[in-house]
């Protein structure tokens, strides 16, 4: 590691958000240039650098440092530099001109200690000395509490994080503990603040370590695992292991915290179990929101003999007879609060749902169809001819200031405005989202739901649809026929046939379904790339990009997504002297790339391309294209599916990947008119029967199956009974003839 004093001359980039800095700089011997986090990076500071020289591959040799300290000027011509260069608001070139003038070399220390004699200076007032003086300290303050993270890894721009939370406590307020962090800087989690703790001499079994490992392992079983609660002497031993610490500590600590009003003790079926505390909340809100809107009046629409006249017309008029059992399921559904249709591909959701709006065009009635992504969204809109939304965009989302994270604008306070509301892949819902629509719909509201309840569950916690399904407190409808034109797709056949627990029926002469045997993965490999570059653009006159998708149970591995991407960018979009590239990490960005975010952003900024409308947020699951990359602003540009234009800095590239290969479980709410899958030995936990499931109905027109025969047998044969822990359910069940 090397240490060397500079001063800043130039200003090459400079990323406000992070501070990310590229400066160039001036030493005695010579000019170089900077990279790192550098807070407040302005030309005439004075810096030692510590780092090592590296050789950037289009910039030359530039010198990246990991640590720094702020030397302040001591000479005239320093401080007068330092003075003017913006860092302190108020003071231009000529006022630090004229501060230096009067004070000489003793500025700085009667900026610091006695501000008022700034007043002296003319057109400085009292106000604005103190003003100055209090910047000027906070600036000393931060650089120092800048300096002092540097030791534990944390760098400027969450050190700005915490200054502006903790002020001039910062240092004290972490060390007395640290593990505050983790409730008050968003991107701090609990092992970065464990890890600081422990170089800090924090013990093992300090409450503010117990406690806050306790919301950690509750909050992971619930993002990995996607369960509301977890039995509590389970979880007790589990979570003593992962702590170090003693099972009774952590139960004594989920008392205290149950008392404190931080998780929610209570016996759920039989067994003590253990919440946090927001999913306990949203499953009390949902099982009591879904009881009012099933018991509340309801406007009127039609009676029987009514009903039957309106679905005969539409028929007419759309050219498709119903079935009895979808006839049943439109009435029914009408004139219940809350409904539920389910059922597989090809069983006539969509006619169902088609049906059910034209006739509250007809009567009058306002309605709003919403889905979990924007592919689910848009399908609807495709397919329906009515406009269709995110459930985010519905409930108006926004980013809170502070920490908090998303919000939506529509609420118990400010409802939405509609008669009636239908939701499309239900299963994708979790529980915090189910909580956050009920909250925004009005007694009196028609909900409609809509799902396969044999897809794969939500990505987030809770088990929404199955519950409330099983529950058999609110009315649904399970549609099991298949129609005749989905009777021809081996696609639609094969599903049910996978549900079922039976082997599909692959390469049917002239259909739509097919095995392509291979035995070892590396012949897997060879296949799906000639798949996607030769054979089935050429047979099917299909985009290689857009219109096929290539999915898979596993992220690492040869069969993983990122080997894959990496395989698949080479022959789908190679290196070319025309296309930019930006490397980030071990991986390539390069312009023409399909690419996914892989996390939810509420504050990431878009521009709509068919409106030119502008505003925040893009979603875990939204796939787009890079359209350009600008190296010398430090941004990458891509245009997502749903029409949103986002330019992201170079900094938040670890919140996109590659997306020519993708998980199933990202697959879902999402259709492809080709879709390509490996079928290898996978760990049991991914290679189960609901998820060959899921990946077969994602497709709409080809599925291809590249592997071994046997194991797709064994992935049809892998039922298992995978319990995610869950109390809407009992909830419902229990409350249904309860006060609310």
């Amino acid at each position: 590691m090397e240490r060397i004093k500079a001063t800043v001359i130039e200003i090459i980039f400079y990323n406000e958000e992070n501070c990310y800095a590229v400066v160039g700089m001036e030493h005695p011997q010579m000019d170089f240039v900077a990279v790192g986090y550098l807070p407040h990076a302005e030309k005439g500071r004075t810096f030692v650098l510590e780092g090592e020289w590296k050789t950037n591959p289009k910039y030359g040799e530039q010198f990246a440092f990991t640590a720094f300290t702020e030397e302040l000027p001591n000479t005239v011509e320093g401080i007068e530099a330092f003075l003017a260069s913006g860092l302190l608001k108020g003071i231009g070139k000529k006022t630090a001109a004229a501060i230096v003038a009067h004070f000489g070399e003793d500025t700085l220390s009667i900026i610091e200690n006695e501000p008022l004699r700034l007043a002296e200076i003319s057109g400085i007032s009292e106000k604005k000395a103190q003003n100055v003086s209090e910047a000027y300290r906070a600036h000393r303050e931060f650089a120092q509490i800048t300096v002092y993270f540097q030791k534990y890894g944390i760098t400027p721009a969450y050190a700005m994080k915490l200054y502006k939370v903790y002020g001039s406590d910062t240092i004290k307020e972490v060390e007395e503990n640290p593990y505050r962090m983790v409730d008050d800087i968003f991107g701090i989690g609990f092992k970065k603040a464990d890890a600081i703790a422990r170089q800090m001499g924090i013990a093992m079994d300090s409450e503010y370590r117990v406690r806050s490992g306790i919301l950690y392992a509750l909050g992971r079983f619930a993002e990995r695992e996607g369960h509301t609660f977890y039995p509590q002497k389970e979880f007790c031993e589990k979570a003593a292991a992962f702590l170090e610490v003693s099972a009774s500590d952590i139960y004594e600590m989920t008392v205290q915290m149950a008392f404190d009003g931080d998780v929610h003790l209570e016996t759920l079926e039989g067994r003590s179990v253990i919440f946090p505390i927001r999913y306990w909340q949203a499953e009390q809100n949902v099982c009591a929101k879904l009881l009012v809107l099933n018991d509340s009046p309801l406007s009127h629409i039609a009676d029987e003999y009514e009903m039957e006249r309106l679905i005969q017309s539409i028929e007419a008029e759309t050219g498709i007879e119903l079935s009895e059992n979808q006839r049943f399921a439109v009435s029914s559904s009408l004139a219940s609060g809350v409904s539920v249709i389910t059922g597989g591909p090809g069983t006539g959701k969509t006619t169902i749902l088609n049906t059910i709006m034209r006739i509250f065009d007809r009567r009058g009635i306002s309605a709003a169809i919403a889905a979990p992504t924007g592919r689910a969204a848009k399908r609807i809109t495709e397919t329906s001819g009515y406009p269709a939304s995110t459930v985010h965009r519905l409930l108006e989302y926004y980013y809170s200031e502070g920490g908090d994270g998303m919000r939506f604008g529509k609420t118990a306070e400010d409802p939405l405005d509609y008669q009636a509301v239908i939701v499309d892949e239900v299963s994708m819902v979790d529980i915090l989202l189910m909580d956050g629509l009920l909250s925004a719909l009005r007694p009196g509201t028609r909900l409609i739901l809509v799902g396969d309840a044999d897809q794969l569950p939500s990505v987030g916690a809770g088990n929404v649809l199955r519950d409330i399904i099983e529950s058999e407190v609110i009315y649904s409808v399970q549609l099991t026929e298949i129609f005749r034109q989905a009777q021809e797709s081996m696609i639609v056949v094969n599903a049910h046939r996978i549900n079922r627990g039976e082997y599909p029926d692959c390469n049917v002469k002239e259909k739509d379904f097919f095995l392509l045997r291979q035995q070892n993965e590396k012949e897997v490999v060879a296949t799906i790339k000639d798949l996607n570059l030769r054979r089935l653009p050429n047979f099917y006159q299909s985009d290689a990009v857009r219109d096929i998708q290539v999915m898979t149970p596993v992220r690492k591995g040869m069969l993983g997504t990122h080997q894959l991407n990496e395989e698949l960018q080479q022959v789908l979009n190679p290196p070319s002297p025309e296309k930019r590239e930006k490397k980030h990490g071990d991986r390539i960005f390069r312009e023409g790339d399909k690419i996914m975010q892989i996390k939810n952003n509420y504050q990431l900024s878009y521009r709509r391309t068919d409106t030119m409308q502008e505003g925040e947020g893009v979603f875990n699951g939204d796939v787009g294209f890079i359209q350009s990359i600008d190296d010398e602003n430090g941004q990458l540009y891509a245009l997502f599916d749903d029409n949103k234009y986002v330019a992201y800095e170079f900094s938040q590239l670890d919140e996109v990947e590659l997306a020519y290969a993708i998980t199933v479980h990202k697959s879902q709410g999402s259709e492809f008119p080709i879709i390509i899958m490996p079928v290898s030995w996978f760990p049991p936990m991914l290679a189960t029967r609901n998820l060959l499931y899921t990946a077969v109905t994602r497709a709409k027109d080809v599925v291809v199956l590249v592997g071994s025969e046997a194991h797709m047998r064994a992935m049809v044969d892998n039922n298992p009974i995978v319990q995610r822990y869950s109390g809407l359910k009992a909830r419902l069940q229990r409350f249904l003839n309860s006060p609310l």
